[in-house]
């Protein structure tokens, strides 16, 4: 990947020193250059040669793209006038789409920092999916106005439509003569009673998953635009995301981590309620271990999966200076991720041996 056009893209920010070992545990690596909490992070999937990517989003309105063994950064994608509440790569790391509070979603080309789309939205978007496929051609869009959209980015168009199922369409100019944005659809009008927080496009393509403040994790159905299946939960949403072999739906709600899994992730595995409210929540089916943070402190914890209750956690990590609001699982399983109030990005390794900049 190529760090883009000059004027795209701002200067490097400095990375903490890497190569460092206390006790028996290696020290993380602490990815700096955001100016304010950092809301969100998503990998994409390994791309080629054992590499993977990296992106984080900000209240500094800049997402940023980076190496995901090394953390190492790569670019800064320039143009929100907001907040950036969500950023996701597809799972080929050559689009990337963010999420911000000045009312629109962003596709972007990671190789030149270009604004391939601008999605205007009423109110503020705080969720965007890409489905699992290389370079995909939709993207589907959530927040305060309570709907769940989905933009066809391979044609243009004038407005929203309703009239297909389907989000293809002849391509539109407007009068002027300028590529008009393209078409969108609402899935499941009306069913949404607050915010959507988050929303998951799993293996299968006609399945959307979306986590809505109204306490409410709802399966829909593309092709009839129609709500599936829909689980009530305990607590106020803190996270909701995919672990990287998209086997498991880890949702962070309340005091409890909840585990969703089958062929449409709608079967309940398992919930694990813990002694404080939890943030973010991430598993490693692999180790069966899952990871959270609290909103009242600055750790991230390592659980046991497969514990029949969750007292004390096995680790504890600490280095951050705030609240931990999302982490996540490199797509090896090898790197676990953490994105904070402090501004920072953390890579913890979580393999036994040397891994990328840890050389043991």
């Amino acid at each position: 990947m190529a760090s883009g056009e000059p004027s795209l893209y701002s200067s490097p920010p400095v990375m903490a020193p890497k190569l460092q070992q206390k006790s028996a545990k290696a020290v993380p690596l602490t990815c700096h250059g955001h100016s304010r909490p950092v809301t969100h992070l998503s990998f994409s999937d390994i791309v080629d040669d054992n590499q993977y990517y990296l992106i984080s989003a900000c209240k500094d309105n800049n997402p940023m793209l980076r190496d995901g063994v090394t953390g190492d950064w790569i670019g800064t994608f320039i143009g929100h006038k907001g907040a950036c509440w969500q950023a996701r790569l597809s799972s080929d790391a050559t689009l990337a789409a963010t999420a911000s509070a000045d009312f629109s979603a962003k596709v972007w080309d990671t190789h030149t920092g270009e604004c391939l789309h601008t999605l205007q939205h009423a109110h503020i978007v705080r969720a965007v999916a890409f489905p699992s496929q290389p370079r995909p051609q939709i993207l589907a869009t959530g927040g305060f106005e309570k709907k769940l959209m989905l933009y066809d980015l391979s044609v243009t168009g004038s407005s929203p439509r309703s009239d297909s199922s389907s989000p293809t369409s002849p391509t539109f100019h407007q009068a002027n003569g300028n590529i008009a944005p393209p078409p969108g659809f609402e899935i499941g009008a009306g069913a949404h009673k607050s915010t959507i927080r988050s929303i998951i496009w799993g293996s299968n393509p006609n399945v959307l998953i979306t986590a809505c403040e109204d306490k409410q994790i709802r399966w829909f159905d593309i092709r009839s635009r129609d709500s599936i299946a829909s689980y009530t939960l305990d607590g106020p949403i803190g996270s909701c995301e995919l672990n990287p072999s998209g086997s498991t739906l880890s949702v962070a709600a309340g005091k409890t981590a909840y585990f969703f899994s089958g062929p449409n992730l709608t079967q309940l595995h398992k919930s694990v309620t813990l002694p404080t409210d939890i943030a973010a929540v991430a598993v490693h089916e692999g180790d069966r271990k899952f990871v959270t943070s609290g909103n009242q402190d600055t750790w991230v914890k390592v659980w046991d999966l497969d514990a029949a209750g969750a007292k004390e956690p096995l680790d504890v990590w600490k280095g951050h200076h705030g609240p931990i609001w999302s982490l996540g699982f490199s797509p090896d399983g090898k790197i676990c991720a953490s994105g904070s109030e402090d501004g920072t990005v953390k890579l913890w390794k979580f393999c036994d041996g040397g891994y990328g900049l840890w050389k043991n």
